[in-house]
């Protein structure tokens, strides 16, 4: 077997893993350049509206006084933040102080390589896809890169040499693995549909549904994964909550018990880095979610039904940042709505919930594909797990009554058989308590004694 000649391969292709390593260097270098610009823009605008609108939601104006509308306070408290004093505490593993924002930062600027932003335009005369590059395992690189970058938020926690620190590392550590195998877990359905995990090929995927055949008449599948996989979306969505460390999902920084989790002793630019790598991870997922479960840069129906060059040259940019900010919306308005859940809320809702439904759908998406690839008719296989689907909800209701009836009951016999301590002086103990008297206290009572003496 022959391997396909670079020149052959790089002349008429369609947009696939073969319009990818043809381009010249300087091509190569000025996509790396815009898209490190773009998220830095993406990263201001991105706080920028996020106070804006939770300005909004709480009814004050949020930031409005450097520049018009605000728009110029997040570059100055940017540069405000990096100009501070970099304060590092005595005691801190330094190398590993500094290395730890940089681990954090840069695997969520490497995610973005592999996004498709468009189709294949023409640049300097050359024709080239607007994507930096493409792998035959994109999406696994992503799942990669955030593995890599919980190794800076750890790191960042143990050379702190700060109790805070050291726990928000290690609950940030946790969680990653928690949500990041219930992610990766919603992918496979996509991928099974799509037959590759190349992003250029999923986004191909999604251009054109099936067919299918019902009662004589011939329909057309919708073309988006939304749709026709809308479990392994919301599956996404949760675990995206979780994979980026925001409300309700932020323990890994918990103001309320760890003063600031893992980034309690930094300050001026490291901190920043910090800020950065959040903000930079929250539009990475944003732009994910776009490209599996939204057709990525091509324009929703209504638009190609009127418009035939909807998906031709760059208006594919404006399709890709309109899906991409409605996910980043949906960040800020979360957390303008939710609680911080506990900590053993969010673990069991990634090992005990997410988990165990992602595989469940996976058994059935596959089981579904192969008997398309077979022709049989799938028509019995929807029906018996939408049976099933609703008996494992009864038994769950029916579960949950009845082991919340006991719990109460169990509540309320401990409450008669045992006086409570705290009664009527909840949310502050009694005046009157024992050991004010020095009940109970062996140096206490020696003290009185002595004093008596």
């Amino acid at each position: 077997m022959t391997a396909t000649p670079r020149t052959e391969q790089c002349t008429g292709k369609p947009y696939g893993l073969g319009s990818f390593g043809c381009d010249p260097w300087w091509l190569v270098g000025a996509k790396a350049i815009v898209i490190f610009v773009f998220l830095l823009l993406t990263v201001l605008m991105a706080v920028w509206a996020e106070r804006r609108i939770i300005g909004r939601m709480q009814l004050r104006p949020g930031p409005n006084r450097a520049g018009p509308l605000g728009l110029l306070q997040s570059l100055f408290d940017g540069i405000k933040g990096a100009t501070k004093e970099d304060i590092v505490p005595r005691g801190v593993d330094k190398v590993v102080f500094f290395l730890a924002p940089v681990m954090a930062a840069a695997p969520a600027l490497v995610s973005f390589s592999i996004i498709p932003f468009g189709g294949i335009v023409s640049i300097g005369g050359h024709k080239t896809p607007l994507q930096l590059t493409d792998l035959p395992v994109a999406v696994l690189l992503v799942l990669a890169m955030s593995s890599m970058g919980v190794y800076g938020f750890v790191l960042a926690g143990w050379s702190s040499m700060s109790p805070y620190s050291l726990l928000g590392g290690m609950r940030s550590s946790a969680q990653v693995i928690s949500y990041e195998i219930a992610m990766g877990l919603s992918f496979v359905a996509v991928f099974l549909f799509a037959g590759s995990l190349s992003t250029s090929e999923i986004v191909g995927a999604q251009a054109h549904g099936g067919t299918y055949h019902f009662l004589g008449m011939t329909g057309h599948y919708p073309s988006w994964y939304v749709v026709l996989l809308f479990p392994s979306f919301v599956i996404y969505l949760f675990t995206m909550l979780g994979e980026s460390g925001r409300i309700p999902f932020d323990l890994p920084e918990g103001e309320g018990e760890l003063v600031a989790g893992y980034h309690t002793e930094y300050s001026s630019l490291k901190f920043l880095m910090f800020y950065l790598a959040e903000y930079i991870n929250m539009a990475t997922l944003s732009a994910l979610a776009t490209t599996l479960f939204l057709g990525g840069y091509r324009a929703p129906w209504p638009i190609t039904g009127i418009w035939s060059g909807a998906n031709s040259g760059w208006w594919p940019i404006l399709w890709f940042l309109i899906k991409m900010w409605l996910f980043i919306f949906g960040f800020v308005w979360v957390r303008a709505s939710l609680p911080r859940v506990r900590y053993d809320q969010l673990m069991r809702l990634g090992w005990k919930v997410l988990i165990p439904v992602s595989l469940g759908w996976i058994l059935f998406v596959s089981a579904v594909r192969a008997l398309r690839n077979e022709q049989h008719d799938t028509r019995p296989v929807m029906l018996i797990a939408a049976a099933v689907i609703i008996v494992l909800l009864i038994i769950s209701v029916i579960w949950e009554r009845v082991s919340g009836s006991g719990k109460a009951e169990v509540a309320q016999e401990a409450a008669e058989s045992e006086p409570d301590p705290m009664a009527g002086g909840f949310p502050v103990p009694p005046l009157d308590a024992p050991h004010y008297h020095g009940a109970g206290d062996a140096r206490a009572n020696k003290s009185t004694e002595a004093t008596r003496a």
